[in-house]
Parts: C-alpha cells; sequence; structure tokens
C-alpha cells in the first residue's frame, strides 16, 4: 500500500490513513448509547459540563443531567408507555433542547430512531410511515396536526407531560440486549426514482460514525462550544451530536436559521465550532454581513451537505483568515462523513472533502467498464467499512442495486490525489442539492405532469450563490393553455416542503428523452451553463 495515498495497487482500493477505530467486537451486546458513555472518560472536562444550551431562553442543562433526563425517559418510557426493543419512534421536530434527549433515551433501551423533516406536508409523512412503520410519535405543538393516529400515540415533546416524563421517577439505567447489527434509525434519503428511501442505520454503523471522531480527537485547553446550524433530523445533525456527547463538547441548539441570529449567538454564547451547509459560509463571506459581530472565539467551520466552490473558499478565507474551514463528504447511507478533513494542517487544502475517515475502504469505478482506477482518475466513488447503512427499508431491489458485496456506490464521480485527499467532480445521480438538502427531480416531474395543463416536464438544478442549486422546471403546457411560471410554482409549493419549491420555470416545446425514454437532462443543464435564450411560450 502507498502511505502518502493509501492506494493498494494490488487490490486496486484505496485505505484510510488514519488512525484505527476504537470498536467492539462485532458480536458483543452494546447500544449506541452505552458505546458513547464508554468514550467520555476520554475528555479532561467533568459531567458538571454544559451539554446543551437553548440559544433563545439561555436554558442550560449539564452532560450529567442529560444523562440522567436520558434515563428516566427511557425507563418511563417502557414502563408507562409500553415500548419495547425493536418498536420505532417517528420523531418529527425542529432543532429543540428535547431532541438530544429523546434520541439517547430511544437509542439506549433499542427503540429504532426515526427523524422527519418538521415541513415535510401530510402526504409526505404518510409515505415515511408506511416505510418505518412507528408505533409512536413524539412531535411538537406546532406539527401533530400532520400526523395520523399511531399505536401507541404521540407526546408533544415541547409540553410538560414531556418535561415530566425526563424528570420523575426511576433513575435506574434500562439494560435491554441490543446487538451491534440492530437497527437503531431510519433515516431518510431521496431516491432518483422519486420517493424517499428509508435507510437502515444499525448500532454499530453510528458507533463507527462517532468513533471516526474519536479516533482523530485532537486535546484542546477548552471544551469546544458548538453550534450545529444543520437539522437533527438529517443524518449530519444526527451523528453530529452523538459525538458532541462522546467528546464531552458543549451544544448551542438554534431551533431555526436566520444569519443575524447565528451571528449573535455566536457572538453571545462564544462559539468555537459551527457546523454548516455551504450557503451559511457564502453568506458570512459577503461584505459587511457581519459586521458589528465579534467572532473572535470561533477556530473552525465544519461545511458539509453540499461541495463548497473553490471562489467561495477563498472567500472565507480572506475574510477569516484564522478560522479553518473543514469539509466533509457522506451519505445518509455511509451514517454522514465517510470522507473528512481533519486539523489546521489539512484546512487550506480548497476543493477537496478530505481524507478516507477511520476504517474505510474506497473505490474509485470506470462506471462504464466496472474497472477499479488509480489515483488522479475519476470515476464512480464505492465506499466500504462500518458505517455502511445495513440496507433500504422493504426495498431489497434498491439495497441490492445500491449495495455489491459491502461497497455501497455513491454515485458520486470523484477522484483521489496521490496524497489520498479526495475531490468530489460531479454526480451520477440527478439530485439537486438545496442548501445540503436532496431533492429529486422525478418526485418534482411526477407533480408536475399530474397537472391538468401541463403535458410534460422535466425538473434540473439550476446554480444559486445563496442555496447551491434550486429547481428549475422546463414545461410543456397542453394546447390552448395559458398558464404562468407563479401558478406552476404555487401549485408545487402547495404539495411539498419548503426546500423542494420548483424556484424558476420555463417553457418549451419539448423535453429532449432518449430512445428508452430517459429524460436527458444533461442536455437541459448544457443549455442553462450555455446561457442560452429560451422562448416564453
Amino acid at each position: 500500500m502507498d502511505p502518502k495515498s493509501g492506494f493498494n495497487s494490488v487490490s486496486r482500493t484505496f485505505h484510510s490513513l488514519r488512525p484505527s477505530l476504537n470498536l467492539p467486537p462485532p458480536h458483543t451486546t452494546i447500544s449506541t448509547a452505552t458505546y458513547i458513555l464508554s468514550l467520555r472518560h476520554k475528555s479532561p472536562s467533568p459531567d458538571s459540563l454544559t451539554f446543551l444550551i437553548d440559544s433563545t431562553t439561555s436554558y442550560r442543562i449539564s452532560h450529567s443531567n442529560f444523562i440522567q433526563r436520558s434515563q428516566t425517559l427511557a425507563t418511563n418510557l417502557i414502563t408507562l408507555h409500553g415500548l419495547t426493543k425493536n418498536h420505532t419512534a417517528l420523531v418529527l421536530s425542529p432543532n429543540i433542547i428535547q431532541v438530544p434527549i429523546l434520541y439517547f433515551a430511544l437509542l439506549s433501551i433499542g427503540v429504532v430512531v426515526s427523524p422527519v423533516n418538521p415541513a415535510s406536508t401530510p402526504s409526505e409523512i404518510s409515505h415515511l410511515i408506511n416505510l418505518s412503520k412507528p408505533i409512536i410519535a413524539f412531535t411538537t405543538s406546532f406539527s401533530f396536526h400532520n400526523l395520523p393516529k399511531l399505536p401507541l400515540g404521540m407526546i408533544l415533546i415541547d409540553s410538560p407531560e414531556f418535561d415530566s416524563l425526563t424528570m420523575e421517577g426511576s433513575t435506574s439505567p434500562v439494560s435491554p440486549v441490543v446487538n451491534q447489527s440492530d437497527v437503531a434509525a431510519i433515516l431518510y434519503s431521496s431516491g432518483t426514482t422519486g420517493k424517499s428511501k428509508g435507510v437502515m442505520l444499525t448500532h454499530r454503523n453510528i458507533m463507527a460514525s462517532v468513533a471516526a471522531y474519536d479516533a482523530v480527537r485532537i486535546p484542546t485547553e477548552s471544551p469546544a462550544v458548538c453550534l450545529p446550524m444543520v437539522p437533527y433530523f438529517h443524518v449530519y445533525g444526527f451523528t453530529y451530536l452523538l459525538k458532541s456527547v462522546a467528546m464531552l463538547e458543549t451544544l448551542v441548539v438554534m431551533e431555526r436559521f436566520g444569519l443575524e441570529k447565528m451571528l449573535a449567538a455566536l457572538r453571545r454564547f462564544r462559539v468555537t465550532h459551527l457546523v454548516v451547509a455551504p450557503p451559511v459560509v457564502v453568506a458570512m463571506s459577503k461584505e459587511r454581513a457581519t459586521e458589528g459581530y465579534d467572532l473572535s472565539s470561533l477556530k473552525w467551520v465544519a461545511c458539509g451537505g453540499a461541495p463548497l466552490g473553490k471562489d467561495n473558499f477563498d472567500a472565507f478565507k480572506a475574510k477569516f483568515p484564522l478560522v479553518s474551514i473543514l469539509q466533509g463528504y457522506g451519505l445518509t447511507e455511509s451514517t454522514a462523513g465517510v470522507i473528512r478533513l481533519v486539523g489546521p494542517d489539512e484546512d487550506s487544502r480548497a476543493g477537496t472533502t478530505g481524507r478516507l475517515v477511520s476504517g474505510m475502504e474506497a473505490k474509485i469505478v470506470n462506471p462504464n467498464t466496472g474497472d477499479s482506477l488509480s489515483p488522479g482518475v475519476q470515476g464512480e466513488l464505492w465506499v466500504r467499512g462500518p458505517p455502511v447503512m445495513k440496507g433500504y427499508v422493504d426495498d431489497p431491489v434498491a439495497t441490492a442495486v445500491t449495495l455489491v458485496d459491502g461497497w455501497l456506490k455513491t454515485g458520486d464521480i470523484c477522484y483521489f490525489d496521490n496524497e489520498g485527499f479526495v475531490y468530489v467532480v460531479d454526480r451520477l445521480k440527478e439530485l439537486i442539492k438545496y442548501k445540503g438538502y436532496q431533492v429529486a427531480p422525478a418526485e418534482l416531474e411526477q407533480l408536475l405532469q399530474s397537472h391538468p395543463e401541463i403535458k410534460d416536464a422535466a425538473v434540473v438544478p439550476y446554480p444559486d450563490e445563496d442555496a447551491g442549486q434550486v429547481p428549475l422546471a422546463f414545461v410543456v403546457r397542453q394546447p390552448q393553455s395559458s398558464m404562468g411560471e407563479a401558478e406552476i410554482i404555487d401549485f408545487v409549493a402547495k404539495q411539498v416542503a419548503p426546500y423542494k419549491k420548483i424556484r424558476r420555470v420555463v417553457f418549451v416545446h419539448s423535453i429532449p428523452k432518449n430512445a428508452a425514454g430517459k429524460i436527458l437532462r444533461k442536455d437541459l443543464l448544457n443549455k442553462i451553463i450555455a446561457k442560452e435564450t429560451f422562448p416564453r411560450l
């Protein structure tokens, strides 16, 4: 194996150059929660350290109180609500201080956590419920009306009832037998066929994700104060908050993003670590955007969910030369980041998403021939290792297509350089990345085509400086129809979550397709890139 790139010329695979993972043997019975607690002894900070801070009220919960509340909640969910191992719990909530307590309690008793975007419409939620089949729902007073009745009902986590479940009753930890191969969470990933798929992540998958952070932990003089501006229902936020328990960090919890609110929280709580998607980095780089805010405490920004362009990287570094930007790459199917930049020695590398995390292998595969390629050559990225998902819920066909002998086919065109750094070039998949969210064009196309005045439609990503990409629709109207752009945008907006909304509409005579009827989206994208003028029909 080449010690610089990690490439094995015999097996044609790339291997991680990071320290090895500290994981228990695969057949040891241990839950994610128990494993995470076992890592805490490595931190010099005391359990009395603040873990959670509500950015609005400044209400604080210490690490010790967090663990106590999680254990009390776990006991009460079993004894009072009848939850048992392998039940699934749907969680429909924004980022609020109760969510980490709930996640940890559910994981500790072997209940499958299934977080859903609270902006989802009732029809979208119904589809996800059909996938994960939850027996109970945890939601808020703002979202409960979007949920159907479930066997064990629902609990409002922003209510006094939930608070009492976390503080009143037995504090004795419940220790059901949890296997590492048991499903711990079902998260959702947009497939290219339109509807979301349920990604089954095991306890070992999540443990490996946390262990990868632990393997490269850098001792600091004082505990990190982190502000994750990524949703806890997303795999990025989900794994990050669990990592923060293991590393004894402080998390500032902000329910909704607003640039000024975020900057005020950075200043007020002396945040050292900011976790965001690229649009936030772009916004902070703007002239005068951060004027009047003391951001001297900020040490690094973790940026993931979508690629950050070199120009935006350079603009941020020019404005904040002492702040490291640490990019990463991952999928829901890989339990978040499997490629990551680590430490100040790597943060100056614009354009790369980093090196393979501990325990991971990768191949660059020619999508036409299936051959494994050498450093410097572009192809589809395949990854293999402990964080790779168990599969898709009730979808063996999609699982078999995506997982091949343990290798996860990412659908992204990448290459490794001679030092083991990965560069993402393009996507084989046709997903749109709007502010880090995945939007499936096929889902929007199906909605558009359902309108009686639309003959045909195609949706493609349109470059946007703030969002990264926005959905743009090419629409062929039925003869005699005079419907306009606003009507189409409104029609879709009423049926999808806000991040999926169509942002632009172009009327055309026909949609280019191949002989099999597949939309030639790249032809449409090329026209956008070439800045051709489209007829307003």
